[in-house]
């Protein structure tokens, strides 16, 4: 018994194959970004020849603020990493130093103190420490008291001046951080008194 296909059946599966073969089409192609205009110089806003609110000024003609905003504005990251904040700070007025077993303030020292108190003034909510030293000669309990007069002394002359003793903390350190049998030198910097700022 022969089979017949009516002209109607065959329409029907020329279409299928047709929507088959328009499937199977290749996949559009990505460009190569230096074909696109963000890959042309000035194709990226704030680079070399315009910007893209430039370009496309026309297109926009009623819009005060730019449609394409800059890539920097994007990025709320710093460039550089913070500096730490809310540290002691030492060495801004440079140290106090002592005649060998003296604690009185010298007048060539004076100045140092006067620098704090500027500060202080500038910065109402600012304090400082002041820490005494000694050379490495003397026990250690004559060193840790001398090293309390010597801090004690260059309060005495910041109070004398108008800071307030409730902004100036004291403390001693002795012969601690000296360098033991050091030279004439080394031993000259090891009579003072630091004077610290602290974290506020």
């Amino acid at each position: 018994m022969k089979k017949y296909f009516s002209p109607r059946l065959i329409l029907i599966a020329l279409g299928a194959l047709a929507l088959l073969a328009a499937g199977c089409a290749k996949k559009p192609v990505r460009p190569d970004p230096s074909a696109t205009m963000y890959g042309q110089p000035g194709g990226v806003p704030g680079t070399t020849g315009g910007d893209l609110n430039t370009q496309y000024a026309g297109e926009f003609p009623n819009r005060n603020t730019p449609v394409f905003a800059d890539p920097a504005v994007l990025d709320p990251r710093p460039a550089t990493p913070a500096a730490p904040v809310n540290a002691d700070q030492k060495g801004l007025f440079g140290d106090v130093y002592f005649d060998f077993d003296q604690s009185a303030i010298k007048a060539g020292e004076r100045s140092k103190l006067q620098a704090a108190k500027d500060y202080l003034v500038q910065h109402q909510t600012a304090r400082v420490r002041l820490e005494g030293h000694c050379d490495w000669r003397g026990t250690a309990e004559y060193n840790l008291a001398l090293g309390d007069r010597r801090a004690n002394s260059a309060k005495r002359y910041l109070t004398s001046i108008g800071v307030a003793a409730a902004r100036i903390d004291t403390v001693s350190h002795g012969s601690l951080n000296a360098i033991e049998k050091g030279t004439a030198a080394e031993m000259s910097k090891d009579r003072r008194v630091e004077i610290i700022v602290l974290a506020q």
